[in-house]
């Protein structure tokens, strides 16, 4: 049996290494509101650095890249750091587009 709402998109928070890695995979827009501001709030309250996962992303629409856009800058006011961990092509594309792959640092992906 297929899971259709992980098919469509899901965002998610794990705590990892001291920090909190937020994970986007599949379609990320904008039926994912609630998910994206719910997932926000849990990763600002720790105050760990942030890593947003997006390698398993396979598309991001506008309500995407304003939730990624968000974050970082809220954790900015926070005096939290935020990057991008390997980030897939589709994010660093529309990022690229709009002029705002400076904003947030990239970091590779480490094997272990």
């Amino acid at each position: 049996m297929i899971d259709h709402a992980a098919a469509a998109g899901t965002i998610r928070v794990d705590a990892q290494d001291a920090r909190t890695v937020i994970v986007l995979v599949g379609e990320i827009d904008a039926a994912l509101r609630d998910e994206a501001s719910a997932c926000m709030g849990l990763a600002l309250v720790s105050g760990l650095p942030v890593v947003i996962d997006s390698t398993d992303a396979t598309f991001i629409d506008s309500s995407g890249i304003a939730f990624v856009l968000q974050l970082h800058l809220a954790a900015s006011e926070a005096g939290i750091p935020v990057t991008l961990l390997d980030p897939h092509r589709v994010l660093r594309d529309v990022l690229d587009m709009v002029g705002l792959s400076g904003e947030l640092p990239a970091e590779p992906v480490t094997s272990v």
